[in-house]
Parts: C-alpha cells; sequence; structure tokens
C-alpha cells in the first residue's frame, strides 16, 4: 500500500497535509465548557486533566488558560507538533505521543478525562479500559465536538450536499456517527449531554480553508478536489451576505464517571 493510501485508512495520519487549515479555520471550544465542567463536575484550577487527541491543542488552551495541568496526548506527528508550538508558554503542558488506547500515563493519575473532536477516531472498547485506568477515583470524562449545524440555513444545507457529493468516506469517519447510544453503551448508562451554541463566518478564502481541514475532502491532488472548490465557490457566491457566510454549531458536551 503506498503511503497516501496508508495515510487515508490511518486516523493517526490522515490530518497530516491539513494541519495549517485546521490550526486557522476549525473553531475553538467556548469557554462555558470551564464555567459547565466547574459547576457540574467540581473541576478546579488544580485539577489534572489528560486531553486525548489533542490535535493542534485548540482544547488544551481552554484548560491551560484556566491554570490546570493537562496532558496532551496525541499520536499524529504534524498536529502534535502544531500543538507544541501553540502551547509552548505554558509551563504546566505536556505533550505526548501516544493514543487513546495507549496513553502511557500512570493509572490514577488525572481528574478528568477530555476528548475534543476526537472519540470518534477511538476505538471504543480499548479507551474505556486505559480510561478506568488513568482516571483517579471519583473522575470524570467529558466527550466534546463543535457539531456543525447541518440544516439551519440553506448555506449550510448546501455546503453539507456538497461534502456528501465529492468527500468519498464522509459518511464513514464523520462525528455525527457518534449519537446518544454510543455514548450511551460507553459509559454504561446515559451521561449529561449539554449544547453549547457558537460561530464562525468566512469570507471566500476561509470557506476553502474550513474545507481543506476536514479529513474527508479531497486533497490537492486527489480527484474532485479541483470541482469540488469550483462548486465551493459557487455556492458561496450565491449565498455570501456581505461577503461572508456562518457556520453554525452546537458545541456538544457528554459527561459523566464511570461505574
Amino acid at each position: 500500500m503506498s503511503d497516501s493510501g496508508q495515510s487515508e485508512r490511518d486516523p493517526t495520519r490522515r490530518f497530516s497535509s491539513r494541519v495549517d487549515n485546521y490550526v486557522r479555520f476549525r473553531p475553538g471550544y467556548p469557554k462555558e465548557i470551564l464555567a459547565l465542567l466547574k459547576s457540574e463536575c467540581g473541576m478546579t484550577e488544580s485539577s489534572v486533566i489528560a486531553d486525548i487527541g489533542s490535535g493542534t491543542g485548540k482544547l488544551t488552551e481552554l484548560f491551560l488558560a484556566n491554570g490546570n495541568t493537562v496532558f496532551g496526548i496525541e499520536p499524529n506527528r504534524e498536529m502534535r507538533e502544531a500543538g507544541e508550538r501553540l502551547l509552548k508558554a505554558f509551563a504546566n503542558f505536556t505533550s505526548t505521543d501516544a493514543t487513546a488506547e495507549q496513553t502511557g500515563l500512570p493509572a490514577a493519575s488525572v481528574d478528568f478525562i477530555v476528548a475534543g473532536q476526537a472519540f470518534h477516531w477511538f476505538d471504543r472498547a480499548r479507551c474505556r479500559k486505559e480510561f478506568a485506568r488513568i482516571l483517579k477515583p471519583g473522575g470524570w470524562v467529558a466527550l466534546i465536538w463543535n457539531d456543525r449545524k447541518t440544516e439551519a440555513t440553506p448555506f449550510l444545507i448546501e455546503y453539507e450536499k456538497l461534502l456528501q457529493t465529492y468527500a468519498t468516506d464522509y459518511s464513514k469517519v464523520d462525528h455525527k456517527n457518534i449519537d446518544d447510544e454510543v455514548v450511551r453503551e460507553f459509559f454504561s448508562y446515559a451521561p449529561t449531554k449539554v449544547k453549547i451554541p457558537s460561530a464562525q463566518q468566512f469570507d471566500v478564502a476561509g470557506l476553502k480553508g474550513r474545507l481543506l481541514s476536514s479529513s474527508y475532502a479531497p486533497d490537492e491532488g486527489q480527484p474532485g478536489h479541483v470541482e469540488m472548490l469550483r462548486d465551493l465557490e459557487e455556492l458561496f457566491n450565491r449565498r455570501e451576505q456581505g461577503g461572508r457566510v456562518e457556520f453554525a454549531y452546537d458545541t456538544v458536551v457528554y459527561y459523566g464517571k464511570f461505574d
């Protein structure tokens, strides 16, 4: 198998060529997540956190700025190094080349496990055992996604159709495959679910970067790439208002403890 073929199939590698766009155009995480975990789960500045699938550090940064000690677990070298560059000023950050299924962290060492835009890549049975191992007694798990609202506006409806046309494995790897039932099975009960609204606005260049940050979008040199960007620009021209289009999200947070 070619290196590019391996990359398409291996979730630890398929973002390697997309890091710059991911850093620039993917949304961050709202501060309301901190308020939620403080009020509902007793998080404090002294809580130790493992961010599993920490990627370029967008979620990690939220907790580091709160004063928490955070261990970022990220197997993709390019994404991990981007996170290390972003977060180099934080002495309370440790970056580790490891996976959700084998974090390398000591047993009973963290108060919170968080995963932002990452849980759908994990082997759920194996990572559950690992999470239970590294959590302190009474520790919490929070699974977090920025969930694009696919039917909120005409633009978002048409953007979803464009993905379904050009993104060959979109239906297989989209985080929307993780529903309440999958999460209930993971926790062995239905954890609490909260939605926090957020949004991003893009000009046409930003919209292209946002699309190309997605692992399922055909990259430069792949079949459909040129046609996809052509149709995206036509979509922008139809739906822009004041030179911008808007992505509306619900930031979805599931949180709970293991029995």
